[in-house]
């Protein structure tokens, strides 16, 4: 007998449908859950923020995407493994707080060398970590290589209110000096509120300017000049 064509290209389309469904549940399934959210309080002790720092780290913040500790050989991203003694000493004028925290709210301003940009801005959508759960990061960066300094009451330019731009800039009397400068001595950006220090001009001795002379009347009609 005879199986029609449209017959054998059926059984064909089945049998190939049931192959294909059998080898899919042959490979292991990851169940992925959204990351679960970290309990943040501002009277943490240091040695607390590290601990949600790593759990941030791990979960919602997603840096072991490319991040490894302790690896070595080619790396996509710089490896954290003591970091926080890299960071103290890698950009002049920042200590290793404002290190970490730049690279973390400006990760393009500086390039570690060998490798090359593409850490998202992480206090951004779509990672969107908070102030708080970024000073826990660094909480916990400190502890690679060395201790942890940051508190919940530290204050970086980059937080939300803040300046922004550079944990370089202080601002002082009103005017933006770079880290480490203090305003000029003497200097004053406008008259002082202590008449000590505004005394009153001394008047001027110079004699009155002399007045011009009267023009000379005009002739009567008909009188010859």
């Amino acid at each position: 007998m005879k199986v029609p064509v449209s017959l054998r290209i059926a059984a064909l389309a089945v049998a190939t449908t049931g192959f294909y469904t059998y080898v899919g549940q042959l490979v292991p399934q990851k169940e992925v859950h959204p990351p679960a959210e970290v309990a943040i309080s501002k009277d943490m002790k240091p040695e607390e923020m590290a601990k949600v720092g790593r759990e941030i780290m791990e979960g919602k913040g997603l840096c072991f995407t490319c991040h490894t500790i302790g690896k070595k050989g080619p790396l996509r991203f710089p490896d954290l493994e003591g970091v926080d003694g890299r960071a103290a000493t890698r950009i002049a004028g920042l200590s290793d707080v404002d290190y970490l925290a730049q690279s973390i709210y400006e990760p393009a301003k500086y390039i570690v060398p060998g490798f090359n940009p593409g850490m998202p801005v992480i206090n951004k959508p779509p990672i969107g970590l908070t102030d708080d759960e970024i000073l826990a990061v660094i909480a916990y960066l400190q502890t690679l290589g060395g201790k942890t300094t940051v508190t919940m009451q530290t204050k970086l330019p980059w937080q939300a209110g803040g300046s922004g731009g550079g944990a370089a800039a202080t601002q002082t009397g009103g005017q933006t000096l770079g880290a480490g400068a203090t305003a000029p001595a003497g200097t004053a950006s406008g008259p002082s509120s202590d008449p000590s220090e505004n005394p009153p001009s001394a008047p001027s001795t110079a004699p009155p300017s002399a007045a011009p002379p009267p023009a000379p009347a005009a002739p009567p009609p008909g009188a010859k000049p």
